[in-house]
């Protein structure tokens, strides 16, 4: 995304002012994709949500598994069984334990009421080796290869973003997902970039890769409504171009597309070329859930709070953007992090988002200071215990 007045009113619009525009009255239309229920059913599974992401800190470990608690809506007169095992009432609500051995496992809760005998489901994903980790993900780059490809350095680190970069991961260990465009608005395009420096692409694969954005900056929401196959041939185009001139192993599968939205289709073909994560702002804007991926509100709302969800339909699992780094002034980081250390659902994945045109002096809205807004990030998840990670490798960066 570009256009940095709407993407800093997005990034003001958090949780908090969700909330109280829900207690004003404020109504966030679910006009995008929507979830089918079984509405014949009386029983409904209302925790964990269809497609949540576990870990050690929802349930108690058992032998081999993980015990979670399952809570369901019934009728008083129904008696419930979740995966076989009867549930209890406790109040207005029926509750049991689901045990989860594999990745993804079902959760079924079956009502044996005779006047309904009707079932819910949901799948959850056990994140079994769930550890604090962080990504770091820059976005709409396209300038730093203008400058190397035009002024031919012997490094690619004299370019003084990438060095940047580089001196954040020496001193951090950070790894970044740098995510780039086919062309820029003044001509330049990825044919144009020289690949005599594949040999120092690959020599830094392990902190640095580059993945797809989207062909430009312009126009912006690009993929929200455009058909898969557009979509395709611009990740494609791109993809071959990393190829080309830095090598597979420095190519990536993208953790965000430009604007975070898209359509069904374009999110399953996405899957089929390998894509695992996707990040968004998962906000409210305007009376709406938008940067959501065209996700319907029940859904972006679940993300919104919880941060991780997984899409059964692309098999991409989609994670909330903690910070924008370049709409985030140094001493405003650390407030905007230190709420994920102390809720549960939030506490182990963090993605950390910045914008590479804020570090270039003849942009615009150019930020002085963006370099250290971004090590305010990056500094904070260290201190908490955070590890450094690619999401697109594992499962989120760890061992699936």
């Amino acid at each position: 995304m570009t256009d940095h007045a709407e993407r800093a009113r997005f990034a003001a619009l958090n949780r908090r002012g969700f909330l109280r525009s829900a207690a004003a009255g404020t109504v966030i239309m679910a006009t995008q994709r929507s979830v089918s229920a079984d509405a014949a059913s009386a029983v409904k599974i209302e925790s964990p949500f269809d497609g949540a992401i576990l870990n050690r800190r929802h349930g108690n470990p058992v032998d081999g598994g993980l015990s979670i608690p399952v809570v369901c809506a019934a009728p008083r007169s129904s008696q419930v069984t979740i995966n076989g095992q009867p549930a209890r009432r406790e109040g207005e609500k029926l509750v049991g334990q689901a045990v989860l051995r594999e990745k993804v496992t079902e959760i079924v809760a079956v009502s044996s009421d005779p006047a309904d005998r009707g079932a819910d489901r949901v799948r959850v994903v056990w994140d079994r080796y769930s550890q604090p980790r962080y990504h770091f993900a820059v976005d709409d780059n396209i300038f730093f290869l203008r400058d190397i490809a035009g002024n031919r350095y012997a490094s690619l680190f004299d370019c003084f973003y990438l060095k940047i970069l580089r001196d954040l991961h020496q001193k951090y260990g950070t790894r970044f997902s740098v995510n780039i465009y086919f062309a820029s608005e003044d001509g330049f395009t990825l044919p144009e970039f020289p690949d005599v420096y594949k040999s120092e692409w690959k020599d830094n694969a392990g902190w640095l890769r580059l993945a797809f954005h989207a062909y430009a900056d312009s126009p912006a929401r690009p993929y929200q409504d455009a058909p898969a196959e557009k979509l395709i041939s611009d990740y494609d185009r791109v993809a071959e171009q990393i190829h080309r001139f830095a090598g597979a192993e420095v190519f990536a599968p993208p953790t965000n597309l430009h604007w975070s939205m898209a359509t069904p289709e374009g999110l399953k073909a996405l899957g089929r070329r390998g894509v695992r994560v996707l990040s968004g702002y998962f906000q409210p804007s305007g009376g709406r859930w938008d940067i959501n991926y065209n996700f319907d509100a029940r859904r972006s709302e679940y993300v919104s709070k919880h941060d991780l969800w997984m899409d059964f339909e692309s098999g991409i699992l989609f994670i909330r953007d903690a910070i924008v780094c370049n709409s985030t002034p140094v001493d405003r980081v650390a407030a905007t992090l230190d709420p994920l250390a102390r809720e549960p659902d939030r506490r182990e994945t963090v993605n950390l988002l910045t914008h590479e045109q804020y570090f270039w002096p003849f942009y615009p809205a150019y930020i002085p200071d963006h370099a250290q807004r971004c090590e305010a990030a990056i500094r904070w998840a260290t201190e908490h215990g955070y590890k450094p990670v690619f999401f697109h490798e594992g499962l989120l960066g760890g061992p699936e």
